[in-house]
């Protein structure tokens, strides 16, 4: 059993910061990917960032370069997404994602890719 648990939202006015972390409870193994996605009201939930673990190559959604940082914690099997440069179109509840096991055509983008999921964390951003 894996869980993630998150923690970093809350409310900040547009062009502060805030940073999520998100910890992974895994006994046996490294994560495969984790990710974030958020979900705003009334829409489907997006990609924002993922990291593969073993080489910390990371990916971004193309709207989000240069404002969002994701980067991991070994030893702490975490991974933190630094968000600058906030707008209010980032007002979403945040999920954190975990693969832990390799699958053939993941798509590090497609949230049916991610066996599990936090709880979520909002995220509020002020104008």
């Amino acid at each position: 059993q894996v869980q993630l648990v998150e923690s970093g939202g809350g409310l900040v006015q547009a062009g502060g910061s805030l940073r999520l972390s998100c910890a992974a409870s895994i006994r046996t193994s490294s994560p495969y990917y984790m990710g974030w996605f958020r979900q705003a009201p009334g829409k489907e939930r997006e990609f924002v960032s993922a990291i593969r673990w073993s080489d910390s190559s990371t990916y971004y959604t193309d709207s989000l370069k240069g404002r969002f940082t994701l980067s991991k914690d070994n030893a702490k099997n975490t991974v933190i997404l630094q968000m600058n440069s906030l707008k209010p179109e980032d007002t979403a509840v945040y999920f954190c994602a975990a693969r832990i096991s390799n699958l053939s055509g993941f798509s590090f983008a497609n949230p049916s890719h991610y066996a599990y999921w936090g709880q979520g964390t909002q995220v509020t951003v002020s104008s």
